[in-house]
């Protein structure tokens, strides 16, 4: 058991160092951050002085190895567009950001789950059609799409809710539903193939010829193993959906993390870009090592694998 935490706690770690990395590399070849502050009229003395400050006038390994100093104390630096250390500035933008992955989440769940339910019981029934309609839309729409279709028809048309920016309670529903529907659909379909599964069991046909009732059969049997194979899917989407904001909040102007990066991507922001990638990062693989301890605990063949 240790060793198999061992082990993961590793993978854990090179993933986030390979991460920063990456990002480290991508956004130098995005292009000069002293483009933006230096005018034409800017001399070499101007150039040379403006990358001292940003600390542009070292090599890229010496960069990269104070990024990475910084960023195991928590420090990533000052952001170039704020003016401010790039902690403060993440930890603004975040609760934004985790407020509508977790609204993403529990729709979801709440939506996906129980209507893959409703359509595995009602097979062959317009409840059925209605839940292959909702999977299809959700797992083939692009997000940025979808996103504005919601906006076209239910804040542009019909004016039920903002379109866009943190503004009233409900401003949150449409970027919600945007970004969760995909993981609904996802839900929906692992729901309604695990209920199928469980429905044509050896055990739920015995309980039909012994004459349980179906009602009965539906709660007591079939919904409790059918709901394995959605709820593992929910450990790993925890952290997919709120790294997976980016475009969503884009396109709603969501003032979390993922409109954050698209900032400072366009800044050439490298200190602020980094923090925020590195953040997402680190939800991410929190979320996936938590999913697998939990694993270990449950199943224990994993144990000791």
């Amino acid at each position: 058991m240790q060793k198999y935490l061992v082990r993961r706690f590793l993978l854990a770690f090179v993933t986030l160092l390979s991460v920063s990395l990456i990002i480290f590399i991508m956004s130098r070849v995005s292009g000069d951050p002293r483009h933006i502050y230096l005018d034409d009229y800017s001399t070499q003395e101007d150039w040379d002085r403006m990358g001292v400050v940003l600390g542009l006038d070292k090599p890229y390994y010496q960069q990269y190895g104070i990024f990475l100093k910084g960023a195991l104390r928590g420090d990533f630096g000052e952001s170039v567009r704020e003016g401010r250390p790039v902690t403060a500035v993440v930890i603004e933008r975040a609760p934004a950001t985790l407020l509508l992955g977790a609204v993403a989440f529990s729709i979801s769940l709440m939506v996906g789950v129980p209507l893959g339910i409703l359509s595995a019981v009602k097979r062959g029934t317009m409840m059925d059609t209605f839940g292959k309609v909702v999977a299809l839309i959700g797992q083939s729409a692009p997000p940025f799409w979808l996103g504005i279709m919601l906006m076209f028809f239910f804040a542009v048309k019909l004016g039920m809710v903002p379109p866009y920016g943190k503004q009233d309670w409900n401003s949150i529903i449409l970027p919600a539903v945007t970004l969760g529907w995909y993981y609904a659909a996802a839900n929906l379909r692992l729901g309604r193939s695990a209920m199928l599964d469980v429905l044509d069991s050896e055990y739920i046909k015995l309980a039909r010829a012994k004459g349980v009732n179906s009602r009965n059969i539906i709660l007591r049997h079939a919904f409790r193993n059918a709901l394995i194979p959605p709820l593992t899917f929910a450990g790993v989407t925890m952290g997919a959906l709120v790294t997976g904001s980016l475009v969503v909040e884009t396109v709603f102007a969501w003032p979390g993390l993922g409109r954050l990066a698209i900032e400072a991507l366009f800044a050439f922001d490298y200190p602020l870009l980094q923090g925020v990638v590195i953040t997402f990062t680190l939800i991410y693989v929190t979320a996936a090592f938590i999913v697998d301890v939990l694993y270990a605990y449950v199943d224990p063949r994993i144990r000791y694998a």
